[in-house]
């Protein structure tokens, strides 16, 4: 079972910056390299939403919430996915987790634990 593991949360103070990642440990290489990965943020009463995505050939894509303050990465080396968050603002504040994507948008394994981010002053 495909078991993905977040980490890198915390509480910042409103423009500070935090570094998450997810770890999928128990996949191999050769099947993590290929996979179209995100992350996504949920807070209470409201649908996850996806904020960030790279494929395998490390294209990214933002929802326009977050473009130009977060950066997305990947190590296949490291079957790590990364999200740099900058200038963080309240409204930033949710559970983040990732996933990796099908062709058709859909999430392809179980979620994990997430991480909390916290943005307050």
């Amino acid at each position: 079972q495909v078991q993905l593991k977040e980490s890198g949360g915390g509480l910042v103070q409103p423009g500070g910056s935090l570094r998450l990642s997810c770890v999928a440990p128990r996949m191999i290489f050769s099947t993590f390299s290929p996979l179209l990965m995100g992350w996504y943020r949920q807070t209470p009463g409201k649908e996850r939403e996806l904020v960030a995505s790279i494929t395998p050939d490390k294209t990214t894509d933002y929802a326009d919430s977050v473009r130009g303050r977060f950066t997305i990465s990947r190590d296949n080396s490291r079957k790590t996915v990364y999200l740099r968050m900058s200038d963080l603002k309240p409204e930033d504040t949710a559970v983040y987790s990732c996933n990796a994507l099908t062709s058709s948008n859909e999430v392809k394994y179980d979620w994990g634990q997430g991480t909390q981010v916290t943005v307050s002053s």
